[in-house]
């Protein structure tokens, strides 16, 4: 079972990232997906989650520090969930993590930083 982050980086204020998480050893289609970040010295912080559901009944949540920026998605042919991130501010540096949260599983991560 593993979940592996890509797509981070270091940007300007204002700019954009796409982050991409591949997941394996697991029915991907199953699962409720999420996106955490845990900021230096800071708690780990809820972003996103998305649920299992088929597309035309799928749901997506935010969490109020990111909402209007922030887009997570999905692709289950490919077991992908991936997290837009649009009008970054410097306060959304951290490290990305997406999860299982039924499962208990989080990824390695993907470092962003936005100075």
């Amino acid at each position: 079972v593993q979940l592996v982050e890509s797509g981070g980086g270091l940007v300007q204020p204002g700019e954009s990232l796409r982050l991409s998480c591949v997941a394996s050893g697991i029915t991907f289609s199953r699962h409720d997906m999420s996106w955490v970040r845990r900021a230096p010295g800071k708690e780990v912080e809820w972003v996103a989650g998305i649920t299992s559901l088929p597309s035309l009944f799928r749901a997506a949540s935010y969490a109020d520090s990111v909402k209007g920026r922030f887009t997570i998605s999905r692709d289950n042919a490919e077991n992908n969930v991936y997290l837009q991130l649009n009008n970054l501010k410097t306060e959304d540096t951290a490290m990305y993590y997406c999860d299982v949260p039924l499962l208990g599983l989080r990824g390695q991560g993907t470092q962003v930083t936005v100075s």
